[in-house]
């Protein structure tokens, strides 16, 4: 049906989103580094993108587009899917140093189920004596077919280092969306998604949302399924700050009551009983690391910069699988770690483990005083790693058995019904007065004990060698007989 003209003139047409996907080090943040001026590689620990982050970018023409750059590494899979659900154009970019990765493999899936608009990028044409296009046979084994060989996906061969291609990029991008032409409506409510929170020691809880239908004005109340607030400040993604945000804006948002879940969908309230019904029917409640195993447990206490990264941190440690030992996350939460949460792991054992966050000066006192091991991290695999080893450490060391010797049984001296002293030849290595010993006739075990008096000439030894002869004092399992073997060895904790 066609649209009325007062629904036409409330429709805007709104900047296209666009995410970037890929391997770790593909590239990704350096072509938004160039296409912004900006250098955010640089500022990411590891030169790795760590968490989701927005922008808004302007041509010289005033066309506008918003690039949500996510990370590539395992650990922030569900970063990469939640990037790809609400963006208009998925870019996915290749190393051609690297080919087709795990992470690649990752995106592509994302692509097919989301069926986004794709555009394939092979980056780092700068690298002489590589083919590009070796890459579009790679992705054709993966079910990507690009239109230098007959199918329907754009492919540009682009350098992040020198800016060759990076406006054949921005040209393409434009072109799908005046051929979309994505409009939303401006007059509806303000709805959204949240995609990145914090709790910012001044300024309390903090949003970053994406605008995908109506305005978002200073002063708004609204709401997610986890907290709500009013809307005091709106600032852009180039830090300025706003009265108003449009559908596609990323802006971020103070005023919450409290950090939202990442991925929680906003909308605009009109009063404050409206939201606080829609708060009482949800429940909402934290994941915690689950593991139904008997075993020992290791707590541990999270906190980290942003949600995002909690999401991450979380998924990565779920892979961790150390036998006897249940990982329990006793308490998560984002922002600094405080005194607070350093008493908690006192009064649950447990370990303080941080991502990208500091100690506060009541938590270092309370921490040196009740000696608490607390530990931050840059860079989340080595966060995983360490969790990792700490869990190990608390396994039960394992029980290795020793061959020691072997003595061939030549008299029998005197058989008890708890002891027997018999004598015979060390043919084998060596006899240790507390080793343990098994009773062999033939090839039948017979029975297990332990050697608990040695000696040698009357003399009692603490050990015999090869080639002398011995008695012993035996006490365990089986009756000993003559011309049996002894075979003696030591269990000892691996």
């Amino acid at each position: 049906m066609p649209k009325s003209k007062k629904e036409k003139e409330t429709l805007q047409t709104r900047p296209p989103v666009v995410v970037f996907l890929g391997h770790v080090d593909s590239g990704k943040s350096s072509i938004v580094d160039y296409i912004r001026k900006s250098d955010i590689v640089a500022q990411e620990a590891g030169g790795i993108t760590q968490h989701i982050g927005a922008y808004e970018v302007k041509d010289e023409n005033g066309r506008e587009i918003v690039f949500i750059d996510t990370p590539g590494h395992a650990a922030f899979s569900s970063i990469r899917a939640r990037g790809a659900k609400i963006a208009d154009i998925a870019v996915l970019v290749i190393g051609v140093d690297q080919g087709i990765k795990p992470q690649t493999k990752e995106a592509i899936s994302y692509l097919k189920k989301t069926g986004v608009s794709c555009i394939v990028v092979i980056n780092k044409i700068d690298i002489p004596g590589l083919d590009p296009s070796t890459i579009e046979g790679q992705l054709a084994k993966e079910g990507i077919l690009v239109e230098n060989q007959g199918g329907k996906v754009p492919v540009i061969e682009l350098s992040a280092k020198t800016g060759q291609g990076i406006d054949h990029l921005l040209d393409l991008v434009f072109l799908i969306a005046e051929m979309e032409d994505w409009k939303k409506d401006i007059t509806k409510p303000a709805t959204g998604i949240v995609i990145e929170s914090q709790l910012d020691p001044q300024q309390g809880p903090v949003a970053t949302l994406l605008i995908r239908e109506g305005i978002l004005r200073r002063g708004d109340l609204i709401g997610t399924s986890s907290t709500k607030g009013r809307v005091k400040s709106l600032v852009d993604s180039n830090n300025h700050s706003l009265e108003q945000a449009f559908p596609s804006q990323p802006v971020r948002v103070l005023g919450l009551e409290k950090v939202p879940m990442v991925g929680d969908k906003f909308r605009f309230y009109a009063d404050l009983k409206e939201i606080q019904a829609l708060l009482d029917s949800t429940p909402v409640g934290k994941k915690k690391i689950k593991d139904d195993s008997q075993g020992e447990n290791f707590n541990l206490i999270l906190k980290a910069d942003v949600a995002s990264s909690l999401e991450a941190i979380k998924n990565i440690l779920g892979t961790i699988s150390v036998p006897g030992i249940k990982l329990n996350i006793v308490k998560e939460d984002v922002g600094k770690i405080s005194q607070v949460d350093v008493k908690q792991a006192y009064d649950t054992h447990a370990q303080v483990v941080g991502f990208r966050v500091d100690l506060n000066a009541a938590g270092e006192k309370f921490k040196e005083r009740e000696n608490i091991l607390v530990k931050t991290f840059a860079v989340i695999y080595n966060l995983a790693d360490y969790v990792e080893q700490e869990m190990n450490k608390k396994k039960e060391p394992e029980e290795v058995r020793r061959e020691i010797g072997k003595l061939k049984v030549l008299a029998i001296f005197k058989k008890g019904e708890k002891r027997q002293i018999v004598g015979g030849d060390v043919i084998e290595g060596q006899v240790e007065k507390g080793a343990q010993l098994d009773i062999f006739r033939g090839k039948e075990k017979i029975g297990s004990g332990r050697l608990v008096e040695l000696e040698r000439e009357k003399k009692k030894l603490s050990l015999v060698k090869k080639g002398q002869q011995a008695g012993i004092a035996y006490e365990g399992s089986g009756e000993i007989e003559k011309d049996d073997l002894l075979e003696v060895y030591r269990c000892e904790k691996n």
